[in-house]
Formats: C-alpha cells, structure tokens, sequence
C-alpha cells in the first residue's frame, strides 16, 4: 500500500460489477426496499424485515410536512429564481439546521445520556431523567423532540410507537422518550408532546445508530418533497415572487382511503 492509498469499506467498483457492502448491487435491487439498503450503507449488514418495515414508516412520516418549513420556502425561493434543480434542493438542505430538522440528534444525544445515567447510578428512568432535564434547564438547553408548534398529539409519533411495539423493536429508549414527556408535562405543568423527531430519535436509538448520522433520517426523505416542492413552483407560480410563509392555500385531493 503506497502512502497515496486510503481505504473504505463502503462499495467497492471492479468492471461490470457493483458491490454495495458486499453484495452485488444488481442482486439487491428488486430484493430489499430503498429503507434496507440505506441500513445496510449505514451499519454494513442487511437490517432484519422487522426493521426495514420500521425504517419505512419513519421515512415516510417525514418525507413532507406542507409548504411552510424553513427549508421548503428556501427550495421555492431559489426555485422562483430559475435555478438549476440541484441547487435548488441544495438549499432546502442547507436551511435544515438546529432549529429546523436538528431535533433528531439532539433527541438522540438526551435519550442515550438517560440510558447512560440509569446504568451508572442503577436508577430508574424518571429519576434518571429528572436529573438529566434539570441539569440541561440550568444551562439552558431545551429538551429536543417534544411540542410542535401545530400539533397537541403528533399523529406520527403513536403510528410509529405502536408500529415498533407491533415488530417487537421498542426497546429502552422509547420508554425513555415516554418518561421524559411525562417529566416534562409535571415540571412545566402542561404537556410538551413527543413530536415525531423525538420519536425518530428513540427509535433510532434503540436501533443501535449513532447520534451523528441522526439528522439523516430527516434530510434524506424530505429531499424528495422538496423537489415535489420545486416542481410545483417551477409549474405553478410566477418567477421571483414573494413567499410568504403563511398564506399558501392546499387544493390538492381531499381524505383518501388507502
């Protein structure tokens, strides 16, 4: 190996082959479901179908959340401009940040050090928990993945809850995330619910992933409603308008049934 070389064990690329992880690319395609193989570029092996269906639903529940988010206004705005799709979806992506599609790894990071705290002191997760918020509030940190600004009961997070106790694959951290809302509604005095990012991030614990890539699995399935964001601007509206964020009117198709 010369001092040029570096090495990665993600794909490997010989003529006329593919190998993602090890397996033949051509052989995974029509086999696993996009949620599977972004597992398996992620954590190197194939996720077990109880997961693939998990990482589904969790991809779905954010692929869009209506015309008013940060980063689909910034996606319309450089759309209205004429730009190039790339950049247009680049700077959706770039307007999600701490504030906007953030919560995911600061969820993470909250639920992992409660778990940690339990082990440590051999205490229980209220107590663990009530130990872990009141050292976060005198520093002024909030608690990431509770509350929404539109929902009182994220429709998301129970769909996902009870999708994970269906599989078998709700473990501690999302009896962690139920105690810390529960927390949070007695030291406060009314009830912060757990938004579907917090949901995401217990989930996403409990799945063995690191807090890092957490925020990914918020960017990368809304990627795809920012460019259904963008083609409706580019088909829909005038160039170089003005958006404002609160004045969009839905008239697509009214409740369906699946």
């Amino acid at each position: 190996m010369s001092e040029h070389e570096w090495k990665t064990g993600i794909t490997k690329i010989e003529p006329n082959k593919i190998s993602v992880r090890g397996y033949p690319v051509d052989k995974l395609m029509g086999a696993v479901t996009f949620s599977q193989a972004i597992y398996l570029v992620l954590k190197g092996e194939l996720p077990s179908p109880e997961v693939g269906r998990l990482l589904d639903a969790v991809f779905v529940s954010s692929i869009d959340h209506g015309a008013g988010p940060p980063s689909v206004l910034a996606a319309r705005t450089v759309a209205s401009t004429g730009s190039e799709l790339n950049a247009c979806v680049a700077g959706g992506i770039l307007a999600i940040s701490r504030y906007h599609g953030g919560a995911i790894e600061n969820g993470m990071k909250m639920f992992q050090k409660i778990a940690e705290r339990m082990e440590r002191d051999a205490i229980d997760a209220g107590k663990a928990a009530g130990s872990v918020l009141q050292e976060m509030k005198s520093r002024g940190e909030r608690a990431s993945g509770f509350g929404h600004r539109i929902h009182t009961k994220d429709p998301r997070t129970s769909r996902l809850f009870n999708l994970a106790r269906e599989l078998g694959l709700a473990g501690k951290h999302v009896d962690i995330a139920e105690t810390v809302e529960k927390t949070l509604a007695e030291a406060l005095g009314k009830k912060l619910p757990i938004n579907v990012d917090g949901a995401i991030a217990a989930l996403l614990c409990d799945l063995g992933f690191p807090a890092e890539v957490g925020n990914a699995f918020f960017i990368i399935p809304r990627t795809a409603g920012l460019v259904a964001h963008i083609r409706e601007e580019n088909t829909r509206m005038k160039p170089m308008r003005k958006i404002h964020p609160t004045e969009s009117v839905y008239d697509g198709p009214e409740d369906r049934e699946l």
